[in-house]
């Protein structure tokens, strides 16, 4: 990356941490989980939408009530380290207050990439932009479900109804050959949660705040495939 180009970069992530406190999603995340709905009736055909208070583990319900905290966190330390790939080509993905209303997907297959911010212990790169892979949104019987389908990281969930700026994703990941990723809540090592966020008028992020390994946050973009 060129001189200029660095010198615009450090701009835009001091601007960004100075301010990286996103809109208030909830108090900060609701009360406590209502109990989990009654499933439908036996041979009803029904469908149930559950609640994510319901289901999520106490260390993700955590991890997203410290959203803000990894957003600055994050950004600061991608303006201090140097990075790999091209941040400033992101725009609006690593903006905190980028989301705007009506976030649901529709269903469909998607383009994907990964841009992980700030890292783990003493020192790391402080930012690694990825490339594009394949992403596939569906609608299931317990509500959309989103799957990144190609890459070395892929995860697999569902994405719940919260406010007019987001859904709530809880998932988990495979890695490498492995098959889909598990269910959620059967591997602690694997399960995350996670924002699920409009930027755009095709434009789709994914906020995962203080992931298992390697990152601060992790971003992971969507627009649709064609």
């Amino acid at each position: 990356m060129t001189r200029a180009r660095l010198s615009a970069l450090a701009v835009v992530l001091v601007g960004l941490a100075a301010c990286a406190t996103p809109p208030t999603y909830g108090p900060p995340y609701g009360p406590m989980p209502p109990p989990p709905p009654a499933p439908p009736s036996e041979g009803s055909g029904g469908s149930v939408l559950l609640d994510w208070r319901a289901i999520i583990t106490p260390d993700d319900r955590s991890r997203l009530d410290r959203i803000d905290e990894a957003w600055r966190r994050a950004l600061d330390q991608a303006r201090r380290s140097e990075g790999s790939g091209d941040l400033l080509s992101v725009g609006a993905l690593i903006d905190p207050h980028a989301m705007i209303e009506n976030a649901a997907p529709p269903p469909g297959m998607y383009r994907c990439r990964t841009v992980k911010l700030g890292y783990q212990g003493a020192t790391g790169l402080g930012f690694v932009v990825y490339g594009w892979f394949d992403c596939e949104i569906s609608r299931t019987a317990q509500g959309l479900r989103l799957v990144k389908v190609t890459g070395s990281q892929r995860p697999s969930g569902l994405l719940f109804p919260e406010d007019d700026l987001g859904l709530v994703f809880l998932g988990s990941m495979a890695l490498g050959d492995e098959p889909r990723a598990r269910s959620y809540g059967t591997n602690d090592e694997r399960d995350f949660a996670a924002r699920f966020e409009r930027i755009g008028r095709q434009r789709w992020r994914l906020v995962i705040p203080w992931p298992e390994n390697e990152s601060t946050l992790d971003l992971i973009e969507l627009v649709p495939a064609s």
